[in-house]
């Protein structure tokens, strides 16, 4: 012989573990779409990102490297160095410095190359600048001069 109230109980028990496994179910399966739209979201902004740094970094390579090297400046500039870092690091700097001078001095002088073949340097710059003069003064003498006619024109009509 079954107790009723004790049916009664193992029915309710029963009807709240499925209830309860149901609304674990769902909550699973919303935190399952939710944890993939924002993996998608994740991929779709980094793909952005990744995409809008290279469209910067072909846009402004030097840029990015100005930017990069004042960054590490900085970086360089708050952490403190140690004496063995001092000692291991310090041959490497000038030889990164003497590269960057020998960089900058090969830069300098290609540029200027480039420059001089097309016709662009000192004594061009002048050249053109007394060009200019010269046909300022030109034009303000020809200016003088047909005002000066006007007047005298004028002048004799009356």
């Amino acid at each position: 012989m079954t107790d009723a109230p004790t049916e009664t109980a193992h029915g309710k028990l029963r009807d709240g573990l499925d209830s309860a496994r149901g609304k674990a179910s769902s909550a699973l399966e919303n935190a399952r779409t939710r944890a993939s739209g924002a993996v998608e979201t994740s991929r779709d902004r980094a793909r952005s990102a990744a995409q809008r740094t290279a469209e910067t970094v072909e846009a402004n390579p030097i840029g990015v490297i100005v930017g990069g090297l004042a960054l590490g400046a900085l970086v360089a500039a708050v952490i403190p160095r140690g004496k063995r870092e001092k000692e291991l690091l310090a041959p490497i700097g000038k030889r990164v410095g003497a590269t960057a001078a020998s960089a900058i001095a090969a830069a300098k002088s290609a540029g200027k190359s480039e420059l001089d073949s097309l016709g662009i340097n000192k004594e061009a710059a002048r050249s053109q600048a007394k060009s200019l003069l010269d046909g300022l003064v030109k034009a303000a003498a020809s200016a003088g001069n047909a005002a000066a006619k006007a007047g005298k024109e004028e002048a004799g009509s009356h």
